[in-house]
């Protein structure tokens, strides 16, 4: 039986590779490859010459898989990369690995390349809890981004050249326009980071240098969450009722507003304040 390594690739600098990376595709018998094109440039830039590549991209994982599966069982080593980063990540790799644990293959995962750690330790904000998020949908992100509001911790977002204000848009009008930082073309000659105090700042930035909306993006944000403590609750409660808000619309207006309450205490304190 051979065994499936996850190796991480360089996402911009091709430095950006550790030796045992280097190691396990020389010596594996099969690399699996999100496109063969980008794999043989980083396989020529280190001359491992001679290896089977095998595509192995999203629309067409399913069909790959019994096929990898099959060289796995017959005893062949595969590596699995995709064009940048660690497999699985935004990127093709969760099926597959999924259908070796289901067969009892070995899978070993190798540290490395990913964009949104570096991303997240050099944008300034708030590292003690995150929540990546990956590509948000083409439609529908307001409702996408909905379940998240109230939440306590720095969100993480991919997002393409021609969504990215139409994303930054979103996340000021929903999390209340919250510090913010996109991240463009890391690890690369160009690489930058653009933070702003709001989100609106970010955007103004991108308006005035639309030559700057180009390449990959990291977006971070950290929306301020009001713990219940903070507020004057039984007067925040009163002052909506007396604006002809039901119980559950204020419950749902506070949560909107990232103030963590407890629904039965909303009700319990709407139902005392009387007619």
């Amino acid at each position: 039986m051979g065994k499936l390594y996850i190796v991480p690739t360089p996402i911009g600098n091709l430095k950006d590779i550790t030796l045992r990376a280097l190691e396990v595709l020389k010596d594996v018998d099969i690399i699996a490859c999100e496109d063969t094109r980008q794999t043989l440039k980083l396989l020529n830039h280190y001359d491992i010459k001679g290896k089977k590549l095998i595509s192995y991209y999203q629309p067409r994982e399913e069909e790959k898989i019994p096929l990898l599966l099959g060289l796995l069982k017959e005893g062949k080593d595969v590596a699995l990369v995709s064009d940048a980063g660690t497999p699985g990540i935004s990127d093709p790799g969760y099926r597959l690995v999924r259908a070796c644990v289901e067969e009892g293959i070995e899978v070993e995962s190798l540290p490395g390349a990913t964009a949104f750690v570096p991303t997240l330790v050099g944008s300034g904000l708030p590292t003690d809890r995150f929540l990546f998020l990956g590509f948000p949908p083409k439609k529908g992100i307001e409702k996408f981004f909905k379940p998240y509001r109230g939440i306590d911790a720095t969100f993480i977002l991919y997002e393409s050249p021609h969504r990215l204000l139409k994303t930054l848009e979103a996340v000021r009008d929903i999390f209340g326009n919250p510090p913010t930082v996109v991240a463009k073309e890391l690890t690369k000659l160009h690489g930058e980071f653009i933070r702003g105090e709001t989100t609106q700042e970010v955007i103004d930035f991108f308006r005035e240098n639309p030559d700057k909306v180009r390449g990959e993006f990291v977006i971070l944000f950290r929306p301020k969450v009001e713990e219940k403590e903070d507020i004057d609750l039984e007067g925040e409660i009163k002052r909506l009722k007396e604006q002809g808000m039901g119980a559950k619309e204020i419950y749902k207006t506070l949560r909107g507003r990232g103030i963590k309450v407890d629904r039965r205490e909303v009700y319990k304190i709407y139902e005392n304040l009387g007619g």
